[in-house]
């Protein structure tokens, strides 16, 4: 089915020479004398030798004629504007071709953003003391080392303080909840926040049940959106960095490098904290080497605990410093971009959606549009995606494009679905393909019309036969 519109047929001179008679604006211009910039060719009225176009469908047939059809390629305002002017003008035609082309749906679906990313930076809340909100991610598929071939990395935000845990594989959850508290909670107590991704450990029903039952508030990230659990992959990229620089020709000696890698990166100063995690956990140095000078001094109990709180006083403060010094580096290279309310519709980017069509370069890059239903925070929206896109719902505003402005796609109309048993039903065109998934056989699907133009994968228990 094609997805741009079908060419229209030539403007013919009959047709604009009996618009433009039944055009008052250009009667007036008839009756008042022709002087320049007008003038009369073949019974047409011209504007510097271009035809002048009366409004009505004239107009909208030029514009599908220099934009939507092949020949013209679906270019931007600048080239639309030279392909119609080459031949037609009338009144205000810049402002009517730059509507046409931005609210163009095959546009706006095919080609890629070239603008700054949309949504200013929002930091995490500031916590007041240690260990009260921290981080956890993976780092896989490392060759294997003492029969470990992952590694747990989780991180205080106040302090910064890391841990690094091996692991035989990707855990489960519940396994992820066993290394959880034999390395974390054991040591540090019970947090009130965990940050993390969206991997199956921490989104199953087990790990919510363990976090609920202990109180924990889980912050997932949004969908394909990193940045969200920005410390553990910076503090990932800093232990793969370690492991490189001592690690042994054929990588398997890793494993014995984490004790020394954890102690490392928590001796170091933190650039947002200005101290080390050790001496922002502990309030001391932890000894790296045997002193220059022995010192005798050893502080009393109370001058210890008060040294101790003024140092996290003031890592609070460097804290809310380091955010408001990202953020505004970070907004250099962002905009907040066109507002976007619940009820809006909006397109979604294909960028980290798995495409079923043979070429990625050739697929669209936005899908929808689909209606907002929350927003979570000021960049963070949650969409009402079709089931068959088995995807979290929860995107980072970068990704969303308002398609409220957008003219609805005449050539793929959305038929209503039917009703059958009170559920929704849409009909299917074609099965391209069919593959067995966690033991559950699926069709790849090509629906007669589909909203989001992407073939999607459904299981067999989903799809009715009628013979």
């Amino acid at each position: 089915m094609e997805s741009t519109s079908p060419t229209p047929g030539p403007l013919c001179a009959q047709e604009i020479r009996a618009s433009q008679q039944a055009d008052a604006w250009a009667q007036d211009q008839l009756r008042q004398g022709l002087r320049f910039p007008f003038s009369l060719k073949d019974g047409l009225l011209c504007y510097r030798n271009h035809v002048y176009i009366p409004p009505g469908p004239g107009r909208e047939k030029t514009l599908r004629l220099c934009h939507d059809c092949k020949p013209a390629g679906h270019f931007g305002l600048f080239k639309t504007m030279h392909l119609i002017l080459r031949d037609f003008w009338w009144p205000k035609i810049r402002k009517d071709v730059e509507k046409y082309v931005n609210t163009c749906p095959v546009c706006q679906r095919s080609k890629t953003r070239r603008e700054k990313p949309s949504g200013l930076l929002h930091p995490h809340p500031t916590p007041s003391r240690p260990w009260e909100i921290i981080s956890a991610d993976f780092i896989t598929d490392l060759p294997p080392s003492c029969g470990f071939t992952t590694i747990l990395v989780v991180v205080d935000l106040f302090t910064k303080l890391a841990h690094f845990i091996p692991c035989d594989g990707l855990p489960t959850a519940k396994e992820t909840a066993d290394l959880f508290l034999q390395h974390v909670f054991r040591l540090h107590g019970l947090p009130k926040s965990l940050v993390t991704d969206r991997g199956s450990q921490f989104t199953s029903r087990f790990w919510k049940a363990l976090q609920k039952l202990l109180g924990i508030d889980s912050r997932l990230s949004s969908a394909h959106h990193p940045q969200t659990d920005g410390q553990t992959e910076r503090t990932n990229a800093t232990l793969e960095q370690y492991l490189r620089c001592y690690v042994n020709y054929q990588q398997d000696n890793w494993a014995s490098l984490l004790s020394l890698s954890e102690f490392a990166y928590n001796n170091g100063v933190q650039a947002s904290t200005k101290e080390t995690p050790f001496f922002a956990n502990y309030g001391f140095h932890p000894r790296f080497f045997p002193p220059v000078i022995e010192t005798s001094e050893v502080p009393a109990a109370e001058d210890w605990l008060q040294e101790l709180a003024a140092v996290q006083q003031l890592l609070l403060q460097q804290l809310n410093q380091a955010k408001e010094d990202y953020k505004r580096h970070a907004d250099k290279h962002r905009q907040p971009g066109p507002e976007i309310k619940v009820g809006d519709r909006v397109l979604l980017s294909t960028r980290f959606l798995p495409s079923h069509r043979p070429c990625r370069k050739l697929d669209a890059r936005f899908i929808g549009p689909y209606p907002v239903v929350a927003q979570l925070n000021p960049v963070t929206f949650k969409l009402q995606l079709p089931r068959s896109m088995r995807i979290h719902p929860v995107f980072h505003r970068s990704l969303l494009l308002p398609a409220d402005g957008v003219r609805p796609d005449t050539d793929r109309p959305a038929p209503p679905p039917v009703l059958m048993n009170g559920e929704e039903e849409f009909e299917v065109e074609d099965i391209l393909d069919s593959r067995f998934h966690r033991r559950r056989l699926q069709y790849l699907i090509d629906w007669v019309v589909s909203l989001n133009h992407s073939n999607h994968w459904e299981d067999a228990s989903t799809i009715i036969i009628w013979k």
